[in-house]
């Protein structure tokens, strides 16, 4: 399959990473080897983006309201998040990638935040790609927290002075979002930097989402007319560029 030409590539892609329980229970095995199968799929889906060029891949591992699931799911979740940052991370670091988190972290084991911020220090400085890792995370929250800053620092709520404070308030909105394992919805993620985004949606299971997978999902992108609200000039088949307030940040 041709690649995407370099023009279209996205700054940001955002997935939703859905599937993993579905994947294993079609192949006769308990969720948790869905989700151990899924993290092999993450460091894939790390190495494309890297060498795709993408400048920002934001993935939502673990929503706030993933904490309703079974206790003993959870868990083995978090168990495998501690261990994956801590054993991916030289690998990371050496080809120049840069490690974030954003969510509350309010209900994270103590292991599992020392793991998180030693891979954000170790790999603060590096530019190949930014991989962000949404845990313990929601829109709605992260709106909310923005406001609550805009309140205690004593200024209008405006667009400028919430986006200036989300936990991506350094990063250009969401370009691409992602959705695998069937379902249409965006599940409180990113809902303020994905407010133009183009939403992909595929049935592709998160252990299935493969290369090939990926790089359907930006040639699908590369297609798209981009409008940002405007209209676009006749006989103009090209994005137009962003609205100014929100392109700051790119």
């Amino acid at each position: 399959m041709p690649v995407v030409p370099a023009p279209a590539i996205p700054q940001h892609v955002a997935i939703v990473m859905d599937g993993n329980g579905r994947w294993a229970a079609g192949h006769g095995r308990i969720r948790t080897v869905g989700h151990r199968v899924g993290g092999a799929t993450v460091r894939a889906a790390i190495e494309f983006a890297r060498q795709r060029g993408l400048r920002v891949l934001t993935l939502y591992a673990f929503s706030q309201e993933n904490w309703s699931r079974p206790e003993a799911e959870v868990r083995v979740l978090m168990r495998l998040f501690a261990r994956a940052f801590r054993q991916e991370v030289a690998a990371l670091h050496a080809q120049q990638v840069r490690l974030r988190f954003i969510g509350a972290r309010t209900r994270l084991r103590p292991a599992l935040l020392q793991a998180m911020e030693a891979a954000e220090a170790l790999t603060v400085d590096n530019t190949a790609l930014e991989v962000v890792i949404a845990i313990d995370y929601g829109g709605q929250w992260d709106i909310c927290q923005a406001a609550q800053r805009c309140a205690d620092d004593g200024i209008p709520v405006s667009p400028e002075a919430v986006t200036a404070r989300l936990s991506t308030r350094d990063l250009p909105d969401v370009d691409l979002l992602i959705r695998t394992g069937g379902e249409r919805r965006l599940s409180n993620f990113l809902l303020w930097q994905a407010a133009y985004a183009e939403l992909y949606f595929t049935d592709i299971l998160w252990p299935a989402f493969d290369h090939a997978a990926f790089e359907a999902a930006l040639r699908w992108f590369a297609s798209r007319e981009r409008r940002f609200g405007a209209v676009p000039c006749a006989g103009s088949s090209t994005a137009i560029a962003r609205p100014a307030a929100r392109a700051a940040r790119a």
